[in-house]
């Protein structure tokens, strides 16, 4: 996943989906769903897998806000929103099935973190410029 290109992009883009679908999706069979079924009790398996999960989340999460910081994932958020109300006004989403409603944010909120690891390739593309994380008086 070094370059960015089309397959760089569509791989971060899948590692997204799958963390984001593992952890919940509207089939029954994710974290959540599992967690559910045997709460209070947390066996060991799922102990190991909630803390991949939550692993892959720090990652994704802290990644994606270093690369677009605030007003860029508010900006994310914005865009997606308006989609969202695009895609409801031409009739191609109806807001009444909740199913597509929860696989289009799913989607939606893959692609964002997708959008945040790649990031920092984009920028150097564009600037010329390599981001550098500032680690203060040493």
């Amino acid at each position: 996943m070094d370059g960015l290109g089309v397959t760089g992009f569509l791989l971060r883009w899948l590692a997204a989906i799958l963390l984001v679908g593992a952890t919940y999706n509207p089939t029954g069979t994710s974290f959540v769903h599992w967690i559910a079924g045997t709460f209070p009790k947390v066996e060991p398996p799922q102990a190991v897998a909630g803390i991949v999960l939550l692993a892959g989340w720090v990652f994704f999460v802290r990644s994606t806000w270093a690369a677009l910081g605030a007003v860029g994932v508010l900006l994310g958020i914005a865009f997606f929103a308006a989609v969202t109300w695009l895609f409801v006004s031409w009739g191609w989403l109806s807001l009444a099935d909740t199913g597509i409603v929860t696989w289009a944010t799913l989607g939606m909120l893959s692609f964002l973190l997708a959008i945040g690891l790649s990031w920092s390739h984009v920028r150097r593309r564009v600037t010329g410029q390599s981001p550098v994380d500032e680690l203060g008086p040493g």
